[in-house]
């Protein structure tokens, strides 16, 4: 973990308003608690927006379901009897962590690799202690469940959703007849979820309340051998990281789907499908490939009723090698749970005859990816060579540009804000007026805004302006008439920077 990064990008995205917190800040914040601010939340909606286009592209349809839901159902899908992490508590201050976290913090080579019996072992061993007064820990290991309880009217007992799968599966008997009993069908869900975690500590990677974002396949289990939109993408290559290949190091390998199938490395055509489009979700957020692996669940660790499951991690500057995503064939368990349970059948009557739908679920927080695209695209200057600066990509910058006048005097700023008007129809446009030219430059870097568009004493003459590329800091100069085709020809990259340097006027 590289906490002077991490401290770094805090700082940062607290100044720029992007992040804020723990909140209420004015009452000394409670840990896993965030505001968005104006720039954060911008982001985060570039974000949902691109996953959202992602899964509507690939016939899923969005639904919104409860956030608060009777306890009959959490006892249904199994997170009341179930859903817990492992505790320990410091002997001295009372202090209580999650021991598996706390391990993988303290001995970043066990991370995600300790059994639950030997947690004991491995505190001893290593001569973990308490990070609020590094005294040692009790004995005990207990198990906390994350359920954040409420209560419905005069006294009926609830939990608000610690995910937004197992509400996605309750209106099934409503899906299968908007989907006229044909199956395969899809449906996600963008929508906040809680966990009452124990002591989250590491920002926006583990929050008490977060977004998160996840699609449900439901299909045929006759039919996942043989998924006709397999071969669409069956050429295409993933880092795969096997379990054979998790060692002491994480070997990837860069195989298709096609590969991956007949090494038996996944089980389906329609598990290879859904996890290349959960990998292509992260592509198209703008992260990095080369930052991106997949990696199986070991057996000791893959969920009872998973019939395939892997996950995506990205590496963090910050936290390293972190999971995003995870990709599961969860078989026809919730649909089964939840009959159970309700009383109610939960199939589909394809042509007069029944079937229970197996779930491809792909499942994620929108927060991590936020915060891993500010991780890895924040750039921190050595003193002495400018300011620090957020290059995010430009698919997914808040601001896309920022007019500026270059003095407020002599028509400028009208002519300025008449610019930004008419941008503003088909961009999100920041315009700025105060301070120096080069001191708004800096500004609109540390926004990650990628381009400025500057109003001077020749704009007045001959209707030109400037424009400028965060990155390069290179200059060009054009019509005003051409800024919106440029711009659009830009953000579409269609054309290069350089390549309207050439064609200058």
């Amino acid at each position: 973990m590289n906490n002077e990064h991490l401290q770094n990008v805090i700082s940062f995205v607290s100044q720029k308003g992007f992040i804020w917190g723990p909140e209420p800040e004015i009452y000394n914040g409670l840990s896993g608690f965030y505001t968005y601010g104006p720039l954060g939340k911008l982001l985060k909606n570039k974000v949902e927006d691109t996953i959202r286009k992602d899964f509507v592209r690939s016939e899923f349809f969005e639904v919104e379901c409860p956030i608060v839901l009777p306890k009959k159902v959490w006892e249904a899908s199994g997170h009341l009897g179930g859903f817990s992490d492992p505790m320990v508590e410091c002997t001295k201050c009372e202090s209580r962590f999650r021991i598996d976290e706390l391990i993988g913090e303290k001995v970043p080579e066990l991370k995600d690799k300790v059994k639950a019996e030997d947690y004991q072992k491995v505190i001893k061993k290593h001569k973990i202690m308490c990070p609020s007064c590094n005294e040692l820990f009790k004995e005990e290991i207990t198990q906390h469940s994350l359920m954040l309880k409420t209560t419905i009217g005069m006294g009926t007992e609830a939990y608000c959703r610690p995910e937004t799968a197992t509400a996605s599966y309750l209106p099934f008997p409503r899906y299968a007849d908007f989907f006229r009993h044909k199956l395969p069908f899809g449906v996600f869900q963008i929508g906040k979820a809680f966990r009452n975690e124990i002591s989250p500590r590491q920002y926006l990677i583990r929050l008490r309340e977060f977004t998160q974002a996840e699609g449900q396949l439901f299909m045929n289990p006759d039919e996942k051998k043989s998924f006709y939109k397999f071969d669409l993408i069956s050429d295409n290559k993933l880092p795969l990281v096997p379990e054979k290949n998790q060692g002491k190091e994480f070997k990837i390998d860069e195989i298709s789907l096609k590969q991956a199938l007949s090494k038996k490395y996944i089980k389906s055509k329609a598990y290879g499908w859904t996890l290349n489009l959960a990998y292509d979700l992260y592509v198209n957020l703008g992260i990095p490939k080369e930052r991106i692996r997949i990696r199986q669940h070991r057996k000791d660790e893959m969920a009872f009723y998973a019939d395939d499951a892997w996950d995506i991690e990205v590496n963090l500057n910050s936290f390293g090698w972190q999971e995003m995503c995870g990709v599961h064939d969860r078989t026809d368990y919730d649909l089964v749970q939840h009959e159970k349970f309700s009383g109610k059948k939960l199939e589909v009557n394809d042509n007069g005859i029944k079937i229970k739908p197996h779930v491809l679920e792909i499942a994620f927080g929108t927060d991590r990816p936020v915060f891993a695209l500010l991780d890895i695209f924040y750039e921190k200057k050595e003193e002495g060579q400018g300011k620090s600066i957020l290059s995010l990509p430009l698919e997914i910058c808040p601001i896309q540009a920022a007019v500026l006048p270059l003095f407020r005097k002599d028509n400028m700023p009208e002519t300025a804000k008449l610019i930004a008007e008419n941008l503003r129809e088909e961009f999100s446009i920041k315009y700025d007026e105060t301070q120096s030219i080069g001191k708004r430059y800096l500004r609109a870097a540390e926004e990650a805004i990628p381009f400025c568009v500057t109003v001077d004493y020749d704009t007045l003459k001959d209707k030109t302006v400037t424009l400028r590329d965060r990155d390069s800091e290179k200059q060009v100069r054009f019509k005003i008439d051409d800024l919106n085709e440029t711009l659009k020809s830009l953000f579409s990259k269609t054309k290069t920077f350089d390549e309207l340097e050439a064609k200058t006027i």
